[in-house]
């Protein structure tokens, strides 16, 4: 009888693979055949994470710094927060987001508010 569950790192990354696999041939078509095996997968792995993947703690801040690297965005950029100067100050730990510059960010990068707190 098989295992209901995701045992070792190697069978989590044979899972990952295959997830990949089955994502590129089945997309989100419910009536595919192997449809029912793609949701399977996904619930073991997404188990498998819940279970033993720790993810480090970040704040806010974390947050920003990865959003600008991604957008490819300057501290002169983010006019939702202020100017270069109040950018550097917050990124530098000298000073923290208000609601109002985390809405703006929110907005931007289409996140929720949570992420920057």
């Amino acid at each position: 009888m098989a295992s209901s569950r995701l045992q070792s790192e190697s069978d989590y990354s044979r899972a990952v693979v295959q997830l990949d696999q089955l994502l590129d041939e089945v997309g989100d078509d419910e009536r595919y055949p192997l449809y029912n095996l793609l949701d399977t997968l996904g619930s073991l792995i997404y188990t498998y994470e819940e279970e033993t993947v720790i993810i480090p703690e970040s704040s806010g801040v974390d947050a920003l710094r990865y959003l600008m690297e991604e957008h490819g965005l300057s501290q002169s950029n983010l006019p939702e927060v202020g100017s270069q100067g109040v950018v550097s100050e917050i990124l530098g730990g000298r000073r923290e987001l208000n609601v109002r510059q985390i809405r703006g960010l929110a907005d931007r990068f289409g996140v929720s508010p949570a992420v920057f707190f």
